[in-house]
């Protein structure tokens, strides 16, 4: 075995790896794991080389490499970081686990788990594949449930390029911050509290599901669209409501940001033209669905900065302003101009 790293404290390695745990060995391929692994020589505070991707662990040394790891001696590079999102990404409930982990290094994984499930789903949405996104979206409620302030970080994975699987992401990573906000100190307390939080994410999420009925070509249309053209996509929120009862999720939270979230203050929206009763959670994902569009690249405009289009919908009467209020207040204090 090489040496790789001499460090003063074991507390120094968390710099530059991370520590593994038995519910993480167990998530990789027994003999093949993803990354290189390394093991501490306790005594001068170092880490060895214990194996390298393409090479192929014994069964003598799988098995010693699990002891070694309840022993807290296995380590992996931070360098690895890219591989270990990706892998994570797939089994997300391991980042609830697995406390070696910061704050951003989770919103990564957060933001690859989802949107590949994302992707998933609007590609074959049906039943099956809903469930596997909702566990997933559970999985970053729970998140948050623990800590809402971690919210922030989840915000800051935004896609800057506009895909549909993209914005969906985008929506349900900034919704939920702007949400949190707005929900009192005691939000956690009630016997329906966790639960409409958590069918509020749902919401967020899959607010434009309905867009995937409608042709990909007229999605990523960079002329100008025609009358009959905007009256298909315009029906893109009933699409939604129609298949949220073929997926039996119709929760009143997730109808309400599936809905609604093309009405306007005023009745200039769509498909009901509401002028006054609109949801709180509707008027919510209508802000945030125009945002997430605003400063994103699409096929028929170039992102807007993000003060610039906070400011925008601020000023804008069609939206409510204490969600433009809330919106404009986080970017200036995370500093996101």
């Amino acid at each position: 075995m090489s040496e790789n790293r001499q460090t003063q404290t074991v507390d120094d390695l968390e710099e530059e790896y991370y520590q593994i745990s038995p519910d993480i060995l167990q998530s990789f391929n027994k003999f093949r794991p993803p990354l290189n692994i390394f093991k501490l020589k306790e005594d001068v505070v170092r880490l060895l080389s214990f194996y390298k991707v393409g090479d192929r662990l014994s069964k003598e040394q799988s098995e010693e490499l699990e002891g070694l790891v309840k022993e807290g001696l296995i380590f992996v590079s931070r360098a690895d970081h890219s591989v270990y999102v990706k892998h994570i990404s797939y089994q997300l409930d391991l980042v609830l686990m697995d406390r070696h982990l910061t704050e951003s290094e989770i919103a990564d994984i957060f933001q690859a788990a989802l949107t590949r499930r994302m992707e998933e789903f609007l590609d074959q949405p049906v039943k099956n594949v809903a469930d596997k996104l909702t566990t997933d979206i559970l999985v970053f409620t729970e998140y948050l449930w623990q800590d809402p302030n971690r919210a922030k970080a989840l915000s800051r994975r935004m896609h800057p390029k506009h895909t549909l699987a993209n914005h969906s992401v985008n929506c349900g990573l900034m919704g939920m911050q702007i949400y949190i906000q707005n929900l009192p100190d005691d939000f956690r307390e009630g016997a329906k509290s966790r639960q409409t939080f958590d069918r509020t994410a749902l919401g967020l999420f899959l607010h434009d599901l309905g867009m995937s009925k409608i042709a990909q070509f007229l999605r990523d249309k960079t002329q100008t669209i025609t009358s009959e053209e905007r009256q298909k996509i315009a029906k893109h929120p009933l699409l939604g409501m129609e298949m949220l009862a073929k997926l039996d999720m119709k929760f009143p939270e997730v109808e309400q940001c599936v809905r609604d979230h093309h009405e306007r203050l005023g009745g200039g929206g769509y498909p009901m033209k509401l002028s006054a009763d609109i949801s709180d959670l509707g008027l919510l994902t209508g802000l945030v669905d125009s945002y997430c569009a605003m400063v994103t690249d699409r096929p028929y405009a170039k992102a807007m900065t993000r003060m610039a289009a906070a400011n925008a919908l601020g000023n804008d009467s069609k939206y409510d302003s204490k969600y433009s209020k809330l919106l404009a207040n986080y970017l200036v204090n995370t500093k996101q101009m």
